[in-house]
């Protein structure tokens, strides 16, 4: 019988797990065995006693000589029991960082395992349930905004009160993807006027459509990339559009900068001196610090102030919520599992588009287009 084990989070500030109670019930009727490590729920508000009623067996270590399946959420580390549990020909699905990676995923390359990276998971209509990465982001678009209005001065809604009229928080989003999206929603929801900022002009009407407000770039040219990404744009466009968003930003209590792209340094689309123009008691949060942060002046995983702008650079806000980001994810991940089992067993299909896209290594190769290393890379 195919094994799978979920092993306990190590990473300093990771609560979610990779599986629910839910999840193994269904990979159980698939006719897998699942093992969880001991406590690999309970940051998640998931005690080791829901998964033993689901049906899981949960354990002190990894399986005896390893297991078919690992699911995680961050890559595995050399001596814990994910990394422990993986052997040759064990399958490998988490989100594993691929671009900042590489030695990792060569490392697995050379022990044959197959690795499936969940940020790489194509975006089209047949993988919705999988996207791990739409599905984390928003929930950090959501609670970017209650961090935010925490640590704001004033209120997000327009308030009539005996004493006066408070007039409502002014908002800017910057990046209308899945975050910016929801960073809205949760913005207008508490009342704010939220403007935002994207360089794909089809993000205008899904913008408007939660009550938001599109920041036009007249004359320039379409920042849609691959996948409906957005692309990297070059220094000219960049600085044309922060002279644009500068004039928005002056009039901001908060702004919440979301944007990235796939494998690259984030984008620089406020710079000091744009900071230097809001007033004091603004607050910016910058969901794009892992990657450098949008915000020139953002620092990852702290929070410091500047001209009385309060900047805040958060590492991992899905973790915060770990019980729901739980709950999301592990369903990413199961849908997924599910695209590979067959009769009990698993087969990698590399024709399937949705595997084609997320599978980096297999049978000892790397076998995505992006990630493949030439042996002279390798050797150097």
């Amino acid at each position: 019988m195919t094994t799978v084990f979920v092993p306990r989070e190590r990473d300093l500030g990771e609560r979610r797990v990779a599986a629910t109670p839910e999840t193994v019930g269904r990979l159980l009727a698939a006719d897998l065995s699942v093992v969880v490590e001991t406590g690999a729920g309970e940051p998640a508000s998931l005690p080791d006693g829901v998964f033993a009623e689901a049906g899981a067996s949960v354990a002190d270590a990894a399986p005896t000589g390893g297991a078919d399946v690992v699911l995680t959420v961050a890559p595995p580390r050399h001596g814990e029991p994910a990394w422990e549990a993986l052997r040759d020909g064990s399958l490998l699905i988490g989100l594993l960082d691929p671009y900042g990676n590489p030695d990792l995923l060569e490392a697995l390359r050379g022990r044959g395992v197959t690795t499936v990276a969940m940020e790489l998971i194509p975006r089209i209509t047949r993988a919705q349930s999988m996207d791990a990465l739409s599905s984390q982001a928003s929930i950090a678009g959501y609670k970017a905004v209650l961090v935010a209005a925490a640590s704001l001065d004033r209120y997000f809604p327009l308030l009539m009160t005996a004493a006066g009229t408070i007039p409502p928080a002014r908002v800017v989003v910057m990046g209308g993807g899945v975050a910016g999206l929801q960073a809205v929603a949760t913005a207008k929801r508490l009342g704010a006027v939220v403007e935002v900022s994207d360089i794909r002009p089809e993000v205008e009407e899904q913008v408007e459509s939660l009550g938001g407000r599109f920041i036009e770039l007249p004359d320039m040219e379409t920042g849609t990339g691959e996948g409906g990404y957005a692309k990297e744009m070059g220094e000219d466009f960049l600085s044309r559009q922060r002279a644009i968003v500068a004039r928005h930003l002056a009039q901001a209590d908060v702004v919440i900068c979301t944007a990235q792209v796939p494998g690259r340094k984030a984008p620089v689309l406020v710079t000091r001196e744009m900071v230097e123009g809001m007033r004091p008691g603004a607050v910016i949060v910058d969901l794009a610090a892992p990657q450098g942060g949008n915000c020139e002046l953002t620092r990852l995983e702290e929070e410091v102030e500047h001209g009385g702008v309060r900047l805040i650079g958060p590492r991992n806000l899905p973790a915060t919520m770990a019980h729901d980001a739980s709950v999301l994810y592990a369903r990413n991940v199961e849908k997924l599992l599910h695209e590979m089992i067959v009769e009990g067993g698993i087969r990698i299909d590399l024709g399937d588009e949705v595997l084609a896209g997320a599978v980096v290594t297999h049978g000892g190769e790397t076998v995505h287009p992006r990630f493949v290393r030439s042996s002279e890379e390798v050797a150097g």
